[in-house]
């Protein structure tokens, strides 16, 4: 009897916990968007949990009421019933409802997949700013060809205003992500992938590498601070003020491996970022990539 107790005590702990855990959203950043593709994700989460849970949790109720009956009784023979087993009826519920789940997940799958495409365009009336993105050994590098400006470990850009990552690597393969934002992407040498994302309201949202890239791959942290128009054109101003210019030899210096500092450059080479596309890819991929990313930028 104790031991049965125990358990339960456990159990119910488990729970309470469990609850709990679920309260704090403001510290499960992902739990807590702050952007347009950040909710729809956090919707296609909940969708999901709460469709799986239709299955778990019965099954678990079922899984610890069978323990708890069927559990050994000193002195008591265990009742003979050998047609007990089957039942056309619960046969078609424990069949029949994981396969509409299944089918409702496909098609939500399906849904959220092509509406969260990373490089589709947000449908938006203001016009989105470019930042160029580069994962570097073990740092991150972007630039803004637009306000022709570079940082370190840090972005800025103003909110409600579509934000068009461009991303590569001149590294080992990373992840760039922004969980409050939504996202995930990989970067990786020689392509140059996209992602679309917007900032709701102001904020500084926590940026990260997701993906293990060697030594100190967990410092490869940043900050995406998402402020009013104004403030991101005076912070550019400031920038082209007070920060020294991005130089091809600096940015040598820069993609040798380790870690830095928050930095901020006044001027970037021009084509830098297709250089470092096209620095691992063939003569003819490099050309397309190279002409591509003109044409964008025109």
């Amino acid at each position: 009897m104790m031991k049965g107790l125990r358990r339960l005590t456990a159990v119910l702990s488990l729970i309470a916990m469990t609850i709990l855990m679920t309260g704090c959203t403001e510290k499960m950043i992902v739990l807590n968007p702050k952007g347009e593709i950040g909710k729809h994700q956090l919707d296609l989460i909940v969708i999901s949990t709460v469709l799986c849970l239709v299955v778990i949790v019965p099954v678990l109720i079922l899984t610890f009421y069978l323990v708890w009956k069927y559990r050994h009784k000193p002195g008591k023979d265990a009742k003979y019933d050998p047609t007990w087993e089957h039942s056309t009826k619960l046969e078609a519920i424990w069949w029949g409802v994981p396969i509409v789940i299944i089918a409702i997940l496909g098609f939500i799958t399906i849904r959220y997949t092509y509406m969260l495409e990373p490089s589709k365009p947000l449908k938006h009336e203001a016009k989105p700013i470019v930042i160029q993105v580069t994962s570097l050994d073990w740092k991150w590098l972007f630039q803004y060809p637009e306000q022709d400006i570079a940082t370190v470990n840090y972005i800025e850009f103003p909110e409600n205003v579509p934000v068009e990552f461009r991303l590569t690597s001149d590294a080992p393969m990373n992840s760039f992500w922004i969980p409050q934002l939504g996202g995930q992407i990989y970067t990786m040498s020689g392509m140059a992938m996209k992602l679309h994302l917007i900032a709701d309201e102001p904020g500084s949202y926590m940026g990260m590498g997701a993906n293990f890239s060697g030594r100190d791959f967990g410092k490869m942290q940043f900050i995406a601070k998402a402020t009013s128009q104004e403030e991101f054109d005076q912070w550019v101003e400031e920038v082209k003020k007070s920060s020294p210019a991005l130089t091809t030899e600096g940015y040598e210096q820069l993609a040798e491996p380790g870690v830095s500092e928050v930095q901020t450059f006044s001027s970037i080479p021009e084509g830098l970022f297709e250089r470092i596309v096209t620095k691992y890819g063939g003569h003819n991929h490099g050309s397309k990539e190279t002409e591509n990313a003109s044409n964008q930028e025109d």
